[in-house]
């Protein structure tokens, strides 16, 4: 239903009052064929997405998939066949390639940062740092890419930050406070040095966050306390450095990166001459 929503109001934002190019071509309705089609390396998602814009807009059309969700593919690599009405392909394309485009750029580069990690035990975290409305499309697509989803939102974790921690007083205070009233929900910490990290630890906290700590902090809070909490590290986590911060033995990297900062695939929709 959500999806649904989604694609419904996508397609009213693009078509608004009528595609006035296509309509004006007084194209005939007689059935044509598309084909989407890679123009880089990369990592599929969407696919079912793209389909769905489709079939919405004209569910007389005839879509084809030659690819999957989490499949690798280069340029000219088919990824999909559309065939029926040509003004109907015209009004669902951009909406169509819009979704495809973007959730493979996240899967992409979510690929791209677990490969580098993979000769280690560290886990890769996603964010909240995802476009209104899209965070469950965009949480998929690094699931398909291979990373782990951290919180879906507010509601399923608790996750006590700085500005959360300033306004409650200090940790201890924010998490006695916590405690009062949680029985079940995992308590995460945001900290920023070592002497934070030690009063986090001795609340018994089940998760920390060491929030742009450097390498040598990062490996003393590895060897103090690994077996007693979990230790996710976070800030400026990049293709380039990831690795070094995998081998000081974290259990998880979290990167707003890959939901705000990759690439989109470049994906095309050609016509058959």
């Amino acid at each position: 239903m959500f999806l649904e929503e989604i694609i419904r109001k996508s397609l009213e934002e693009d078509i608004g009052s009528g595609d006035i190019t296509t309509n004006y071509l007084d194209l005939e309705p007689m059935t044509t064929t598309a084909y989407m089609i890679a123009k880089a390396d990369g990592v599929l998602a969407g696919i079912d997405v793209a389909k769905a814009v489709f079939r919405m807009l004209d569910k007389d059309l005839k879509i084809t998939l030659y690819r999957k969700d989490g499949d690798t593919v280069k340029p000219q690599d088919e990824i999909l066949k559309v065939e029926g009405n040509p003004a109907s392909i015209l009004q669902a394309e951009r909406t169509a390639l819009n979704f495809i485009q973007r959730l493979s750029g996240i899967a992409t580069q979510t690929r791209a940062m677990v490969d580098k990690i993979s000769s280690t035990k560290a886990r890769l975290l996603d964010t909240r740092k995802t476009t209104p409305l899209l965070r469950n499309l965009e949480k998929y697509a690094v699931r398909v890419g291979g990373g782990l989803n951290h919180r879906n939102g507010l509601y399923d974790m608790i996750m006590l930050k700085e500005n959360h921690l300033r306004a409650a007083g200090g940790i201890k205070k924010a998490i006695d406070e916590i405690r009062k009233k949680n029985a079940t929900y995992k308590i995460e910490v945001e900290v920023t040095n070592l002497d934070e990290l030690a009063e986090a630890v001795a609340a018994k906290v089940d998760r920390v966050m060491l929030d742009n700590m450097s390498l040598k902090d990062i490996r003393a809070a590895v060897k103090a306390y690994k077996k007693d909490v979990e230790i996710e590290v976070s800030g400026g986590i990049t293709e380039e450095n990831i690795l070094a911060y995998a081998k000081t033995g974290v259990h998880y990297i979290s990167s707003g990166a890959l939901t705000h900062s990759y690439k989109s695939l470049d994906i095309s929709l050609l016509f058959k001459e």
